[in-house]
């Protein structure tokens, strides 16, 4: 039976070197969520290295022959067509690509500045399209019928030109209790954000602060909020006019998350389409505490100055980006019952 069997052969003997993996760097975040400097820009040539397609924007010729380079100042996916991306640029045009038509723009939705649009929002329908720009306007581009709406049907023209150009100020100047009270100027449109609760409701920030809705269905100003102005804190707080600030949605019951524009923290606002929300235009405070309403804007101090906000879809968690290339949480309290414990 001996003969049969096979001598193991001594794993001493030529031994193979297994196959190691390249180690991943690792750089370990700080709790407060800053990057190593270092290990952000090894990653940036790992991101470099990922891109399989590149989208160009047309560039126009100058005066003097050469062409002139657009930066892009916001994107957006449209969700009934995973092929086409639309994003804004500095000189006044909506970019639209058809990733299977090329890299370049299939079309440029126009508006009658060549200023920089620092924000566009896709309504739920995917058919209309919102961008707010430098110079304190909004414009609307439908593109299921009026003027635009050949935008999709026809490729012969490049350029169509905005349904609508709502200028802001204009729009504050009708309420007559804000007009009383404060000079309304032109401020730069930080951000526009339609509401996921009530999608009529698109709300905007402003360079000095401001917030407000507006009603698409009737281009009125419905709710305004009006934060004391930067400079009275100290004149140190104008360098904080510098950061573009990007609000955000609670996923229910309409309330805005803002970066404060002077103070450590951020301003949760009740944007309720109902005239019981205290920053509506047609609010009662009188009717409101004897109907017991109680509502009120809140304030939550923070650590660091904040320039943006994201909230989680399904909590309402608030993870805050701040001037300090930090990352707060704030989350709301959880009240306990009989057999649950307070969780802060």
């Amino acid at each position: 039976m001996e003969k049969y069997l096979v001598p193991l052969e001594s794993s001493l003997e030529n031994p193979k070197r297994p196959n190691l993996r390249n180690r991943w760097k690792r750089s370990v975040l700080e709790l407060n969520g800053r990057f190593d400097a270092k290990y952000r820009h090894d990653l940036s040539t790992l991101l470099m290295q990922s891109y399989h397609e590149v989208l160009q924007t047309r560039r126009p010729i100058n005066v003097i022959g050469s062409h002139v380079n657009k930066g892009l100042c916001d994107v957006a996916f449209t969700a009934t067509d995973k092929s086409r991306l639309i994003a804004s640029d500095t000189h006044g045009m909506l970019n639209v690509w058809d990733r299977r038509m090329g890299v370049l723009p299939c079309l440029e939705l126009t508006t009658d500045s060549r200023s920089i649009l620092n924000s566009i929002q896709l309504h739920v329908e995917n058919q209309i399209i919102f961008a707010s720009g430098k110079h304190g306007s909004i414009y609307m581009w439908d593109l299921r019928g009026g003027r635009s709406s050949a935008a999709f049907q026809s490729h012969k023209e490049v350029c169509h030109p905005p349904l609508a150009s709502l200028k802001l100020t204009t729009m504050l100047e009708k309420i007559g209790s804000l007009k009383a009270q404060s000079n309304i100027v032109p401020q730069e449109i930080h951000s526009i954000d339609l509401d996921p609760s009530s999608p009529y409701q698109l709300a905007f920030h402003l360079d000095d602060g401001w917030s407000g809705v507006l009603d698409i269905y009737n281009f009125q100003v419905t709710h305004v909020h009006c934060p004391p102005p930067a400079w009275l804190n100290g004149p140190n707080n104008s360098a904080d006019q510098l950061h573009l600030r990007k609000p955000s949605w609670l996923p229910t019951h309409s309330i805005y998350a803002v970066g404060s524009s002077s103070d450590h923290g951020i301003h949760l606002l009740d944007f309720y389409p109902d005239s019981s929300s205290p920053s509506h235009v047609d609010f009662n405070e009188d009717v409101s505490e004897r109907n017991c309403h109680g509502k009120q804007n809140r304030f939550v101090p923070l650590s660091e100055g904040v320039t943006a906000c994201a909230a989680h879809p399904l909590n309402g968690t608030i993870i805050a980006g701040t001037k300090d290339s930090s990352l707060l949480v704030v989350s709301q309290k959880h009240h306990c019952t009989r057999d649950t414990e307070i969780e802060q």
